[in-house]
């Protein structure tokens, strides 16, 4: 395979054939470790065309994978086949202020990006917890963050891409113009495909003005179910916060312990943390708001955090909950996703669950979107009680977020990890259309060809 690659690449520090480093055979936690034959830098769109179509004549299975973040083993390679490695397309193309979009390639880092147009007075709202994903990584995986309660999520800001086929050719779908009922929405079916679907080599990003201010402030609750019910209240009370995020204070006393810092109120059992955007006068009026509502309905103490360092330190441990826990032991983490009113009682469950079960599980998230991150943690377990126990626990709260309404994934996607908890709950024909559209799109299975929905 090597000299025919070469033929389509000419330049050998850019295939790789004899040992492949295994972060490009895996995912960020890198516990899961695939097989390939070659590895793959293309360059631009016709490099990525002429691959695919290589792979396509050859049947020969490929995996496209950006910064390789994810948790989910979605660029995890099965197979004798090719890992597509596009973090080399990672140029800012284009900013249009005059339509408010820039264009940029998939390989471009999500910070670098977010930087770039903060410093234009534009701003790029989705905010995934993985700052240096690429921007074609959040788009396959439809990324969500903390601002999603107000901003969207990924989807609502991709205009349009243009897209490799599984063939080799080259289509754009979606444009600049704000509106399109121009037939099926294929760039939509694109989106949160972690690449099963097409190879992303250009996208067209919505972005909206820079916000004049913004500004976190710190409740405390005396339970987590009052933090929660207290959620539906600032939404009626119309104070349009950008992010409503829920911590336990046993899961802030971990980051407290790994980074050495405090959080504030710490007398209370549970926190909500908000962050608002907007002219410093929105920001005073609905502070003021969100004070009255908040101790009415049972909170005992509102922080805000106009100090830099300890709003920083308070980001920094929220930021940091998953990286404190992976540092005491391995863990499987969870993005399990329930309706708004029913956060309290899903985190209740798995309380309870870790109870009767001596496995530890670490719940936070977004409150204002039902996005519950659960860290599953192993302990002492050996290899063949983690395996047993884990698949046992796991199977629980994924059948107890469907029977709260909720779903497997809010962000993270879907992956090899979560696949057979994902197709146990799905509609056997819901599971076969999306079978069919992988057939329209990709009828040799080629593209991700580990992530399947007949597992």
């Amino acid at each position: 395979m090597r000299e025919e690659l070469l033929q389509l690449i000419p330049d050998e520090s850019r295939v790789i054939t004899e040992t492949i480093e295994k972060k490009y055979l895996s995912d960020n936690l890198g516990r899961k470790i695939g097989t390939a034959k070659a590895l793959v830098f293309p360059v631009s769109t016709e490099e990525v065309s002429k691959i695919m179509r290589f792979a396509y004549e050859k049947n020969i299975p490929v995996t496209p994978r950006g910064a390789g973040t994810n948790l989910v083993g979605s660029t995890v390679p099965t197979g004798e086949g090719i890992v597509l490695d596009l973090s080399r397309l990672n140029h800012i193309l284009e900013v249009d202020r005059e339509t408010f979009t820039a264009t940029v390639e998939p390989g471009v880092i999500l910070e670098d990006f977010q930087k770039y147009v903060e410093a234009q007075g534009l701003f790029y709202p989705p905010d995934p917890g993985e700052k240096k994903a690429s921007i074609g990584g959040n788009i396959s995986t439809n990324a969500g963050g903390m601002r999603a309660v107000r901003y969207g999520v990924t989807r609502d800001y991709v205009m349009g891409l243009e897209l490799v086929l599984a063939d080799g050719s080259v289509i754009t779908v979606g444009s600049k113009n704000r509106k399109d009922t121009t037939g099926l929405d294929l760039k939509d079916m694109v989106i949160g495909s972690e690449g099963t679907l097409a190879v992303i080599t250009k996208c067209v990003l919505k972005l909206i003005p820079k916000p004049e201010k913004s500004l976190s402030l710190l409740v405390g609750y005396p339970s987590l179910k009052t933090g929660i019910e207290s959620v539906p209240k600032l939404f009626q009370a119309n104070v349009n916060p950008t992010a409503i995020e829920f911590i336990e204070r046993k899961v802030v006393a971990l980051g407290e312990e790994f980074l050495g810092l405090s959080f504030p109120i710490p007398e209370a059992v549970a926190y909500l943390l908000l962050t608002f955007d907007g002219s410093a006068e929105e920001i005073d009026n609905h502070i003021k708001t969100v004070d009255h509502v908040v101790k009415e309905a049972g909170a005992f103490d509102v922080q805000i955090l106009d100090d830099p360092q300890l709003l920083q330190n308070v980001w920094k441990i929220r930021g940091c909950l998953v990286t404190a826990v992976e540092a005491v032991s391995e863990q499987e983490p969870l993005d399990i996703v329930v309706p708004i009113n029913r956060i309290d009682a899903f985190v209740n469950f798995v309380n309870e669950l870790e109870q009767q079960t001596g496995m530890r599980m670490i719940s936070f998230g977004h409150a204002g979107d039902g996005n519950v991150h659960l860290c599953v943690v192993r302990g002492e377990r050996d290899d063949a009680t983690w395996e047993k126990e884990l698949d046992e626990n796991l199977s629980i709260l994924y059948h107890k977020a469907y029977e709260l309404g909720g779903l497997a994934s809010g962000e993270h996607g879907i992956g090899l990890s979560k696949q057979k908890y994902m197709v146990r709950a799905t509609n056997p024909i819901n599971l076969a259309l999306m079978k069919r559209v992988k057939e329209a799109f990709d009828e040799k299975r080629i593209l991700n060809a580990g992530i399947s929905y007949d597992v």
